[in-house]
């Protein structure tokens, strides 16, 4: 130890003057000071976040068959889907506010943003390229067995569509499924929507005519979750 052995010596200096002849004065130089030197501090470890474990629903009953009295809506085979197309709370880092729906065109995601940094994903199909919207709107409303009616260029490139000109009535096989959820920006109709749709197989893959597809039971959820007039945001 520095300092007990600082004292020692101090005391072994002293006695030897003790000893001088009382006529000699003998002048001793002060025991040096020794600086305490603090030690660095040691780095801290990086506190990395912890990601939540995405919440599932027991998805045999979330894409079971349902019976709405009018209609009855197909089951899904879930199992033949992809799991990340399948319904679940996640982990979401957005600045979106709670109740804003996003899509995310490249993953065919959709997110409907929750608080605490959650949302709840839905996996979508999406317009083949060159049809894709992108951009921000508003739900600006949402309709329960909707009618589907094909747009002038749909019925161009597919002439079979003529006889629906005037509307196809809601139905297990109408294109807009169980719900629609309608895109308006800027006040003006973009004429894409969120719906269902009974070709279950293309979620998760790029083949509508740029509308945003969901399972039946998926945009039924969607339907009940979205209040008023949503923010959404396509990107």
């Amino acid at each position: 130890m520095i300092r007990p052995l600082l004292a020692a010596a101090g005391a072994s200096l002293l006695a030897a003057c003790t000893q001088l002849p009382s006529e000699r004065i003998v002048a001793t130089a002060p025991a040096p000071s020794i600086e305490t030197i603090a030690p660095e501090p040691e780095p801290q470890p990086e506190i990395q976040p912890v990601e939540r474990a995405s919440e599932k629903p027991d998805y045999s009953l979330a894409y079971a068959e349902v019976d709405e009295g009018e209609f009855r809506w197909p089951p899904i085979n879930y199992t033949a889907v992809h799991p990340d197309y399948l319904r679940q709370e996640v982990d979401y880092a957005t600045d979106e506010p709670p109740g804003t729906i996003v899509v995310e065109t490249e993953k065919r995601f959709l997110y409907l943003v929750q608080k605490d940094g959650r949302a709840i994903r839905y996996g979508v199909s999406l317009g083949a390229q060159g049809r894709a919207w992108k951009g921000r709107a508003i739900i600006q409303w949402k309709r329960k067995y909707p009618t589907w009616t094909p747009t002038p260029s749909m019925i161009s490139r597919n002439p079979k569509l003529e006889q629906w000109r005037q509307g196809m009535q809601p139905g297990v096989n109408n294109p807009l499924g169980a719900r629609a959820l309608y895109i308006f920006q800027d006040g003006q109709d973009t004429l894409y929507r969120i719906h269902g749709s009974p070709e279950w197989q293309t979620i998760g893959k790029n083949a509508s005519s740029g509308c945003v597809r969901m399972f039946n039971q998926d945009v039924i959820d969607l339907y009940e979750r979205v209040k008023g007039k949503a923010p959404l945001v396509v990107k």
